[in-house]
């Protein structure tokens, strides 16, 4: 009979022997997913002459380029749900050599048939300081894959992108999305604010010598402004009034800018001196802190990654049909996965008519035509547009491509 110290002895080598096998299995995985990570990991980008080029080590990043790497993050890679060969432009270049006054959307245009699908198209290259951005001077290619799916990347990089003084200055050579002036009013300056902002900010009471409007270089008396000697704000002119056409609620006021607010001597009322001035301030009008909150223009055009439904709210600048980079307001938001470079469609909403001609004749000779039966036709595409300013129920979008006249109460939806 075996004792019980014996039965003891061989439980914990049998236990210790079990452990061993376990902790082997696990190794044995985790070298395995590191040999299938390192398989699937892309291979290193090959030079003109076919040469392989060995990963850049890290560089140290200024401020400016840790700011954008983070808010630029690498695109997800295509969807193997997505089939992208025949997404090509029939004339889209092999190769293309970026120059000044191009823009992302332009160049995705060149491209593909649908630009907002260039994240699928785009190949990061690691070997460049900033694979993200495009700059003047970088040469497009223009390549497919084994299974025949495009691919656009950085084929040589351009002076500007390497040149050393770029490190302590900011990075505003690259290409924007869409062209700056068309959206330059709109990045640094306040353009909405809500009804309690509107209540309760600071606000222009009178001007001195008691003018009615004032323009550059006029002095101003301003209510409720807490502030030092040469502290600046934003004078903006309440304007239209932004609702919900879906249950009419308030979104906000659309805040159009009229000056800068320099603070001469603080107090109530302070006195400022009016400057950079857009267009004439009338008493009234609010002020508004003038910290720079500048939207990037270097985001990447997409789909959004939810279904969006939604309508054009208001066209800025007063009118009401619109083409081409007009600025638009949607009642569509952060709060509905909205983002700067969603990229929506724009469609007419389709008119409801009556049938005057059921069951093949003309009904309408014989009875009102208001007891016809009604027919709703369909939405027409009108254009696209590209979000670059989000709130948190609208956004500020540019027109990118029209077909047809746009205004208020145009739908817009996924592309």
């Amino acid at each position: 009979m075996v004792s019980n110290q014996v039965l003891g002895a061989r439980g914990v080598a049998g236990l210790l022997i079990l452990s061993l096998a376990v902790s082997g299995c696990s190794h044995f995985r985790h070298h395995e997913a590191e040999a299938q990570a390192s398989a699937s990991a892309p291979v290193a980008a090959q030079s003109s002459s076919g040469t392989t080029l060995a990963q850049a080590a890290p560089q140290e990043m200024t401020a400016t380029e840790a700011a954008i790497s983070a808010g630029n993050a690498a695109p997800a890679p295509a969807s193997s749900a997505l089939d992208t060969r025949g997404m090509v432009n029939p004339t889209a270049p092999m190769h293309y050599t970026v120059k000044k006054g191009d823009t992302l959307w332009g160049i995705a245009s060149m491209y593909l048939k649908d630009p907002w699908l260039w994240p699928e198209v785009w190949i990061i290259n690691p070997q460049i300081p900033n694979p993200h951005l495009i700059y003047p001077g970088d040469t497009l290619a223009l390549a497919y894959g084994a299974d025949g799916r495009p691919h656009v990347s950085v084929e040589q990089a351009g002076t500007v992108r390497l040149d050393p003084r770029l490190r302590s200055t900011p990075l505003d050579s690259a290409i924007p999305t869409i062209p700056y002036s068309a959206i330059a009013a709109f990045l640094s300056r306040p353009t909405v604010m809500s009804n309690d902002e509107v209540k309760h900010a600071p606000y222009v009471v009178a001007f001195r010598d008691m003018h009615n409007v004032a323009g550059s270089n006029n002095e101003a008396y301003i209510r409720n402004l807490t502030a030092i000697q040469n502290s600046r704000y934003a004078v903006v002119h309440i304007a239209t009034e932004l609702r919900d056409p879906d249950d009419n609620s308030l979104l906000g006021y659309e805040a159009i800018y009229t000056a800068t607010a320099l603070v001469q001597h603080p107090g109530d009322p302070a006195k400022a001196l009016l400057i950079d001035p857009a267009r004439e301030t009338l008493r009234g009008d609010r002020l508004l802190s003038a910290e720079n909150t500048e939207t990037p223009v270097t985001f990447t055009p997409r789909a959004p990654s939810a279904q969006v439904k939604g309508r054009i709210i208001d066209v800025v600048g007063g009118t009401e049909l619109v083409g081409q980079y007009a600025v638009i307001v949607i009642n569509r938001g952060r709060s509905q996965g909205i983002e700067p470079g969603s990229v929506l469609a724009i469609d007419k909403a389709g008119d409801t008519v009556p049938d005057l001609y059921r069951g093949g004749r003309n009904i309408g000779s014989s009875i009102d035509t208001t007891f016809a039966p009604k027919v709703k036709l369909p939405d027409e595409r009108n254009g696209t547009l590209l979000v670059f300013k989000v709130f948190d129920r609208l956004s500020y979008a540019l027109v990118v491509g029209a077909s047809n006249t746009i205004e208020v109460g145009d739908i817009v939806r996924n592309p």
